[in-house]
């Protein structure tokens, strides 16, 4: 009895994205003496660097929002904390509880203080909210100031650690343990283990990173 057609085009494809994936392992296999890529073993893995630099850290502020007045003004409250770092005319994301799909965009319109120490916020919606909703998800996007930073895609987390792969010229790369301060949507704050100008890998980090480490558990035995 042949096998449904479905079923054999399903396993032929399997096949084929086996033996491209076999071809790219055996592509990177990693120098004694370092983790090393070429060109075109860089561009199978698509692997892209981005430099350390000093950068605007955007920090997104959630909470809660009620529609108060009618369905395009909402009002919520900021903890302490957050509340020095949001100011009118800021953007913001707003979605009804029970519909996250329905998202909205607006603007912070008042900040008002609160208590104890934190604000009041009026957030006016773009156009008309989701009509029946009173309860909303606010993310209000808060500029934090320029810091030293990487982006969020290059950092991979290891307990307690923080690494990053620095390449050290044209296919090679080597970790690096970085301190950390403030985390951002996009970028994190650097304090210490890189440099400005440093070539961090972003795209491809963790592939980078798994090679790395299988060489040296082989290497070990």
């Amino acid at each position: 009895m042949s096998a449904p057609r479905g079923l054999v085009v399903v396993l032929l494809l399997l096949l084929s994205y086996d033996a491209w994936a076999q071809g790219i392992r055996s592509r990177i296999r990693l120098a004694p003496r370092g983790t090393t890529v070429s060109r075109e073993q860089a561009v199978d893995l698509t692997l892209t660097v981005t430099p350390v630099t000093t950068r605007p850290i955007q920090v997104w502020v959630r909470t809660a929002g009620v529609v108060t007045k009618d369905s395009q003004i909402l009002d919520a409250t900021v903890p302490a904390a957050d509340a020095p770092f949001v100011k009118p005319g800021q953007r913001v994301r707003a979605f009804p509880v029970e519909s996250r799909s329905s998202m909205f965009q607006a603007r912070v319109t008042r900040v008002t203080p609160g208590a104890p120490g934190g604000a009041r916020v009026q957030v006016t919606l773009n156009g008309p909210g989701r009509e029946g909703a009173r309860h909303y998800v606010v993310e209000i996007v808060t500029e934090r100031g320029d810091f030293l930073s990487v982006p969020n895609e290059a950092i991979i987390e290891e307990g307690d650690r923080r690494v990053v792969y620095i390449q050290r010229e044209e296919g090679q790369y080597a970790p690096q343990v970085i301190t950390a301060g403030l985390q951002g949507e996009l970028y994190t704050q650097v304090i210490g283990g890189v440099r400005d100008g440093d070539q961090v890998v972003t795209f491809g980090s963790f592939f980078i990173d798994s090679d790395y480490k299988l060489k040296g558990a082989a290497q070990g035995q």
